[in-house]
């Protein structure tokens, strides 16, 4: 059926005329067929992501006990927002007590992002392009830090940075470099932390996407008689972006909450950050409703790169 014969039909007609094409075409499925395969994994995220969220609301907007506990409160027409809009006060007002560790955050979320966007994508190229047999070895090897948790990682780290460890050591035995008190409450300390801890969640995507980039499509832009750089910034790197863009929503999501790395690499309330003071308001009487306040800010925040992304990876979907 041509397109000026389907002009002048209904809704339903074009419909049905879609059904009967698709069915010359071969087996025609419902709308619905394909995304009722996801449907049982959706049911479950959104009873466990809703319901852990909900509560959290509860308590932010509900009351405490006379032991200072929180004490959620799931009926909506009984919230209190009092303490709610106080936090806010506290992070957006003229006299905000906790602007610093909002922007503190955001100021190491962003160099460490840096940092393993450098890090990651030159080592991604290097397996993708350059691995050879060895990809899988390589692989291995940035995979395993995954095998041990990420707490022992960061003991380790403290064993090396503590002033009689391993990288003062060497720092004494070059010349013209002393040791450095690494655990004293330094910022680039708790910025190296966040770096090693999640750079390999940005490295396997990239590299999935740079394996996947056919060697032709470079081989045609030298062909055009572009330079390497040039093919690297007109080919790969375009053809590399939705890839970007995911690992560094993958690497700044748990950045943002994060509060072993500041708390065993640094614990000066120099480098406070955001997950410290959540994790600090649930061992504290009476400052339940304060973590579960951050907690809702926090979510607010990143729900920016996260729709950001999502329309990013919509438009260029709509463009293939």
């Amino acid at each position: 059926m041509s397109s000026s014969a389907t002009e002048h039909l209904s809704r339903r007609q074009k419909r049905r005329a879609f059904k009967q094409l698709e069915a010359d075409r071969g087996a025609w499925y419902p709308r619905w067929f394909w995304p009722s395969f996801a449907a049982p994994a959706v049911l479950w995220q959104s009873i466990f992501f809703i319901l852990p969220f909900y509560v959290i609301i509860a308590v932010a907007f509900g009351t405490y006990d006379a032991l200072r506990s929180p004490v959620p409160i799931f009926q909506p027409w009984f919230w209190d927002f009092a303490q709610f809009q106080e936090v806010l006060s506290d992070i957006f007002g003229s006299d905000a007590k906790y602007q610093a560790v909002y922007l503190r955050t955001f100021a190491f979320i962003i160099i460490a992002t840096m940092l393993c966007l450098v890090i990651g994508y030159t080592v991604a190229y290097f397996v993708a392009r350059h691995g050879g047999r060895r990809k899988t070895l390589f692989l291995v090897l940035l995979i395993a830090p995954f095998w041990i948790n990420y707490l022992m990682r960061m003991f380790a780290w403290q064993s090396l940075l503590a002033d009689d460890g391993f990288v003062n050591d060497v720092f004494a035995f070059v010349p013209g470099l002393t040791p450095v008190a690494w655990l004293s409450g330094k910022p680039y300390t708790v910025i190296l932390g966040l770096v090693y801890g999640y750079v390999p969640y940005l490295v396997l995507p990239v590299y999935g996407q740079l394996d996947r980039i056919g060697s032709s499509l470079l081989e045609a832009g030298r062909d055009l008689g572009a330079s390497p750089w040039q093919t690297f910034r007109r080919v790969t790197l375009p053809l590399s972006k939705p890839a970007l863009l995911a690992g560094v929503i993958i690497i700044m999501l748990p950045m943002m909450g994060d509060y072993y790395t500041n708390q065993l690499l640094s614990g000066s309330p120099k480098t406070t950050m955001v997950g410290n003071i959540i994790d600090r308001s649930v061992f504290e009487p009476g400052r339940g409703a304060l973590g579960a306040s951050v907690v809702l800010t926090l979510i607010v925040i990143l729900l920016v790169p996260m729709i950001y992304y999502m329309r990013t990876t919509a438009r260029q979907a709509v463009d293939r």
